[in-house]
């Protein structure tokens, strides 16, 4: 009994033996087990945003599978996909340890992203018009946009838009280019043609002898069309409320805006005038310019004004072959008079206007008229043109004769200031201190110079252009009668004397012997 314990005994040491064995050989021969070495840390659990993935024993292994596992979630989608993704890992160091097989990782990676997509954005395009920018989700879009802006003027629909690269760019950047249907079909037809017919073609379309042009030969309608600004088009990928639907994206770029511009006068124009004809307010006009203090101020050929148009963001330039009959005036012809100055001229002989048929070529900036260039004209009757004779002299300049001085009483009615004095103005006050130099306001003779009753001291100028200038109330004369001035010339010194209530220097300009208004003429 006790050899069949003794036996047994040894038989289950040897048991324990061969198990131990088995375990180490199956842990050197199973693949997801392995020896490790006593380096430190040497085995890895890896988490993903917060969530266990799989062990590693080599943490260059993360980067790869958490590749693998991005690029499995974007093959699920057309669109681009944003994830978290914060890699953590716990290092221990193992004498044998598991490690997970890099498709397992990769799969549990993938399925922590899916859970942690932030966003998706979609593949769209950008349209840029000068500062004004859009996003549409196809460039199907893009074109049905572009197309609405031209159907405003190309109603029989004979042009269409495509987007091309933008050879001046490096980066891809589209642009557009528009065709007409007609000659698209006609080189799609000569490209079926060939041989001998094709060189008959060119062969009788070069001996065609020139001819002009009845109104009947002239092809009217549409004859050129394209957009007036820069477009950009580029491809983006974005959320989904920056994109914008088709029909409002149509409605921003094509309705009209209030776009500053600037507007260069010219002969004969008002302010009203060109308020008026830019659809705008007096006071709104002169709200937009610094330059204008209100609806009395001078403006002169040249001068630049902000006025405001209305525009669409995408403009439209496109050329119009036109008939048409109309009156129309001959120009002017003016025949110099070296004698006379600029502002002296005299009809000598009345227009009457005249009537012609007219094609021509109108070119428009949306709905405004930029050219019109006539390419056949027909006169019924000749206008008779208006014949001007005018001065071609330089006619003399005033200045205010004095330097400083407050304006102390206008031209024109007011209430007599002291007894004797008129209530009607026939000039203007500067009121200056006694003894202040005054200057002759332009060249020209001394006519008289001394008392003048009610004026006190004065002198009188006559100048070349036939005016005359007055100074009254002064306290010294310093020139003669007969005597010849320059303008700027110190003539007297300002003083009280006459119907006077105070130091004030009194000035006068006389046309055709008649007070006017100096200020009118001061420059």
């Amino acid at each position: 009994m006790k050899f069949i314990s003794r036996h047994y005994k040894k038989m289950k040491i040897a048991y324990i033996k061969v198990a131990a064995l088995a375990i180490m050989i199956a842990a050197f021969f199973l693949p997801h087990y392995q020896k490790l070495e006593s380096t430190g840390e040497n085995i890895f659990v890896i988490s993903l945003n917060g969530q266990e993935v799989g062990i590693v024993g080599d943490l260059d292994k993360i980067d790869s599978c958490l590749i693998n596992a991005r690029r499995q979630i974007a093959g699920e989608s057309d669109e681009m996909v944003l994830a978290d993704s914060n890699i953590t890992y716990e290092g221990q160091e193992v004498l044998w340890g598991k490690i997970d097989d890099e498709s397992v990782i990769t799969d549990h990676m993938a399925d922590v992203l899916r859970g942690s997509i932030k966003e998706t954005l979609n593949r769209s395009y950008t349209v840029k018009i000068n500062e004004y920018t859009v996003n549409l989700s196809s460039t199907e879009e893009v074109l049905a946009l572009l197309q609405a802006s031209l159907v405003k003027y190309d109603t029989e629909k004979e042009y269409y838009v495509d987007l091309v690269m933008d050879p001046d760019r490096e980066l891809n950047v589209l642009t557009t280019a528009i065709y007409a249907k007609e000659e698209a079909e006609e080189e799609q037809s000569m490209m079926v043609s060939a041989g001998i017919e094709a060189e008959l073609d060119d062969l009788f379309a070069s001996v065609e002898p020139d001819y002009e042009k009845d109104f009947s030969d002239y092809e009217l309608g549409l004859q050129k069309i394209g957009f007036g600004d820069t477009v950009e088009v580029v491809e983006a990928y974005l959320q989904d409320y920056e994109i914008t639907s088709l029909q409002d994206a149509i409605e921003e770029v094509t309705k009209d805006q209030e776009k500053e511009q600037i507007y260069e006068v010219v002969s004969g124009d008002t302010l009203s005038q060109i308020a008026e004809r830019n659809e705008l307010t007096l006071e709104a006009l002169i709200a937009m310019n610094d330059t204008i203090e209100n609806e009395n101020s001078t403006i002169r050929v040249g001068d630049e004004l902000i006025i405001t148009v209305p525009e669409p963001e995408l403009s439209v330039e496109r050329t119009e072959e036109v008939y048409y009959e109309e009156d129309y005036e001959a120009e002017i012809i003016y025949v110099d008079n070296d004698d006379w100055y600029t502002t002296q001229t005299k009809t000598l002989q009345e227009p009457s206007a005249g009537h012609r048929i007219v094609v021509a070529d109108v070119s428009y900036r949306n709905k405004e008229e930029i050219n019109r260039e006539i390419l056949k004209e027909e006169i019924t009757y000749e206008a008779v043109p208006k014949i001007v004779e005018r001065g071609t002299k330089i006619p003399p300049t005033y200045i205010k004769p004095i330097s400083g001085g407050r304006l102390s009483s206008g031209f024109g009615r007011r209430n007599a200031p002291t007894r004797g004095a008129s209530t009607y103005h026939k000039g203007i006050d500067w009121a200056t201190p006694t003894g202040t130099a005054v200057m002759a306001s332009s060249a020209g003779t001394v006519v008289k110079a001394g008392w003048g009753s009610g004026y006190g001291y004065v002198v009188y100028i006559n100048h070349a252009d036939g005016r005359q200038t007055r100074y009254g109330h002064l306290s010294k004369v310093l020139v003669s009668t007969g005597q010849t001035v320059s303008q700027g010339q110190k003539i007297a010194l300002s003083g009280n004397t006459g119907v006077s209530t105070g130091p004030h220097v009194h000035f006068e300009i006389l046309i055709n012997g008649s007070q006017v208004n100096p200020m009118g003429y001061l420059n």
